[in-house]
């Protein structure tokens, strides 16, 4: 009986080293296998919370018409704002234009002064000039229809109580027949421009009646 005999090339022999290594190398890409403790670590209380997302809106939404509340806020604080401005530029604009000749009347004033005494010498004067005197009463009265046109009224102290807001008393002294505290005299006029005091009348006002006399004594 005769034995079989496998005689193995030397490149067989070669080859069986490598293809050992390149089994090895196989099987380290091989996964591992998932741990099953590793699945089972989470328990009850380690679970994730998830956010209700109606509950995120409606927070979301309430941040918003918190905001849009603050930015309608401030604009109606800016409109309230803008309209007071606009008012006080209205009323600066009106001022101007009703008072804007105040400061030329104030200095034709005394030429409206000097025109009055004028008159006053000239008919104290037994040898007046009536020309002259017409004509200078003539330009005082052109020149208060000036007046009247932008405003200027005069002051009418003369018989009335003295009111420290129109009159400037210049003098106290007692009288016959005038109660304490009436204008009895008057120095100079006062004049307004529109409701704006221009220059208050200087006066002479009453001290009392003397030792004392009633108005029916």
């Amino acid at each position: 009986m005769s034995k079989k005999i496998r005689i193995r090339d030397d490149n067989t022999r070669a080859q069986e080293p490598e293809m050992a290594e390149e089994a090895d190398l196989n099987t380290e890409d091989w996964p591992e296998e998932a741990s099953p403790k590793a699945e089972t670590d989470t328990g009850p209380d380690q679970e994730v919370q998830e956010e209700d997302p109606i509950e995120v809106l409606d927070q979301q939404l309430e941040a918003a018409l918190e905001e849009k509340k603050k930015v309608e806020d401030k604009l109606l604080r800016a409109a309230a704002e803008f309209d007071n401005y606009k008012k006080r530029l209205e009323k600066q604009w009106a001022d101007f234009k009703k008072y804007a000749h105040e400061a030329v009347i104030r200095e034709l004033l005394s030429v409206v002064d000097n025109l009055e005494r004028a008159i006053v010498a000239s008919k104290d004067t037994a040898d007046q000039n009536e020309c002259l005197l017409s004509g200078v009463d003539m330009t005082l009265t052109e020149i208060l229809k000036v007046f009247e046109k932008f405003g200027v009224t005069r002051i009418d102290a003369l018989g009335r109580s003295f009111d420290p807001n129109f009159h400037e008393a210049v003098a106290r002294r007692e009288t016959d027949d005038t109660d304490a505290n009436i204008v009895i005299e008057e120095y100079q006029k006062g004049y307004m421009i529109h409701d704006r005091l221009l220059r208050p009348a200087m006066v002479v006002v009453s001290a009392g009646r003397k030792n004392g006399n009633s108005a029916g004594g």
